[in-house]
């Protein structure tokens, strides 16, 4: 038996991959984030299956859960929100399965920040204005960042810039960011991405954070800055230009 860290995706039931569908199909016990899943993503779940909300559980009483589960012989999905390789508690998690001698795999999902660019309609990477991405978060109450990690260091790169974690900040991080990007820069902010409660909130570095504290924003959102995000036009990709040599694939003589 395998516990099965699996990507849940933004929150939608119909975002979630093939892979994550079955999978949820077969386990007999379920750990999922109840702060940010919809609750229809459990509609994939077998009837009878054990389902375990982990938003009041520590690390520990999580760990427990999964190793009891294996041991009673029983497929086990531990969902988490978007895609297991940002801010999933993956390590921590699997470090300790591994210490127990439990078998584990990763299904990854669709992230939060590409939920967050499909809904306002933008490339994060657009010729000639953005060919990089950071995906970063702020300290509040949370981990403390690497000191390599600023904020300010990944400004000065200008690259489209993603903040998970950080909408209660978000006044204060705009204030950091300006002398960057400008206070026209454009600014994305989606609250719960595909579910019941989507919210998007557009705007610039010097008005965003006043849409937010308006809307009352407190979690689950996703903060995207950058060019990129201009309706404007940048520049278009050399990949595609008509005017790249190009190689014909060769000739079928056999016939």
């Amino acid at each position: 038996m395998t516990v099965h860290f699996v990507g849940a995706g933004p929150g939608a039931a119909d975002l979630l991959t093939v892979r994550a569908v079955r999978l949820l199909a077969g386990a007999g016990t379920v750990l999922y984030p109840g702060t940010y899943l919809d609750p229809q993503v459990l509609d994939h779940c077998a009837p009878g299956a054990e389902l375990v909300d982990t938003q009041r559980l520590d690390l520990d009483r999580i760990t427990e859960h999964l190793v009891t589960a294996h041991r009673a012989g029983r497929e086990v999905v531990r969902l988490t929100s978007g895609d297991p390789s940002l801010y999933s508690a993956l390590a921590e998690q699997t470090r300790r399965l591994d210490a127990h001698g439990v078998p584990w795999d990763v299904t990854p999902g669709v992230p939060a920040y590409a939920a967050a660019a499909a809904l306002a309609g933008r490339e994060l990477t657009v010729p000639l204005l953005a060919q990089s991405v950071v995906l970063t978060r702020t300290r509040a109450r949370s981990t403390a960042m690497p000191g390599t990690e600023s904020l300010a260091a990944f400004a000065a790169t200008r690259a489209t810039l993603v903040l998970h974690l950080a909408i209660t900040r978000v006044r204060e991080l705009m204030a950091q960011i300006a002398p960057e990007y400008g206070p026209d820069c454009p600014v994305v902010v989606v609250h719960r991405a595909s579910q019941p409660q989507e919210l998007v909130l557009r705007g610039t570095v010097a008005d965003i954070a006043d849409a937010v504290e308006r809307a009352g924003l407190r979690q689950a959102a996703v903060i995207l800055v950058g060019r990129a995000l201009d309706p404007a036009p940048g520049g278009e990709s050399f990949l595609y230009d008509p005017a790249r040599p190009r190689v014909s694939p060769p000739s079928d003589s056999t016939g």
